[in-house]
């Protein structure tokens, strides 16, 4: 997306200001970049209220008088000053309380399911490829399918001879063989054909993908594993301390917003949380912010 892209969309009525301070155009389109969005339109109100809620620590910043050291990283690469001291001052106001071991106990008490390790499935296949885009050929491919499934269903001891005759996997040397399987690793279609069968089994029908139709096999099924809480401990005090810290910094920044006189954009409600999460990640990672990119672009 171009500046010129993004400055057809900002409205030429009015610009965005906080407290009289004007958020200049060029520099909201240049912040666009960093927001991917469905539309131009989308990433340029991200952007823009990016921009506000840098613009409220900042004020913030100053009229308490905070400033910061700035941090660099092992590159030598070296934050701007106002970034130090939006860091500094989300580190001296927004207090939230230290999680504590109860309360990561009670949090995975409650979500187990989250807490255990991936089913595995090992597994094989025939597949026929073809695109839905090249009609002819995707039917021909589905009748072949068929074909061959039938086969398989009648002497399943043909099954890696079948693959390896009419595979158009890399896995037709093998017999079709796919190895281990775990969630996300497949296509979705592929994955609920598979995870529906029982070891041993082979799919009632062609599975059709957008890579064409596979006749599949589940040879072995692994269950997965509860993960013990001393294994997932720390990262369950991390996850939750961080949600308390965005909950605590969007009240702060909304306080601030409810407070400063704000044009040319709105920053209410699940925007604004929404906001304030990313400023979260901005103030904790220092260079490597989220939120306005001045100090990069600069």
């Amino acid at each position: 997306m171009t500046c010129a892209v993004h400055q057809s969309i900002l409205p030429r009525a009015r610009g965005v200001s906080v407290n009289g301070v004007s958020i200049p155009r060029d520099l909201i389109a240049r912040e666009a970049q960093h927001h991917p969005s469905r539309t131009p339109a989308e990433a340029w109100k991200a952007a823009a209220r990016a921009l506000v809620v840098r613009e409220l620590l900042l004020l913030e910043a100053r009229r308490l008088e905070v400033s910061g050291e700035p941090m660099a990283d092992s590159e030598g690469r070296r934050e701007a000053e106002d970034e130090a001291a939006i860091r500094t001052l989300v580190a001296r106001e927004v207090q939230t309380p230290t999680v504590d071991a109860a309360i990561c106990r009670r949090y995975y008490e409650q979500n187990r399911q989250r807490f255990r390790s991936s089913d595995i499935y090992e597994a094989a296949h025939i597949l026929f490829a073809a695109s839905k885009a090249d009609a002819p050929r995707y039917a021909q491919a589905r009748t072949a399918a068929e074909t061959i499934l039938a086969v398989v269903r009648e002497h399943p001891e043909q099954f890696a001879a079948l693959a390896k005759a009419h595979s158009a996997c890399v896995s037709a040397s093998q017999g079709g063989n796919l190895g281990q399987i775990t969630t996300g690793q497949t296509s979705p279609e592929f994955e609920r054909a598979l995870f529906a069968l029982e070891p041993g089994s082979i799919t009632p029908e062609p599975v059709a993908t957008r890579y064409g139709f596979h006749i599949i096999r589940l040879d072995r099924k692994h269950e997965g594993r509860d993960l013990p809480f001393e294994l997932v401990a720390d990262r369950i005090a991390a996850y939750l301390q961080e949600c308390v810290q965005r909950r605590a910094l969007a009240q702060y920044v909304a306080r601030l917003a409810t407070a400063a006189r704000i044009d040319g954009i709105d920053l209410a409600g699940a925007e604004a949380l929404r906001v304030a999460r990313a400023e979260r990640e901005h103030v904790t990672r220092g260079y490597h912010c989220l939120l306005p990119r001045r100090s990069r672009d600069q």
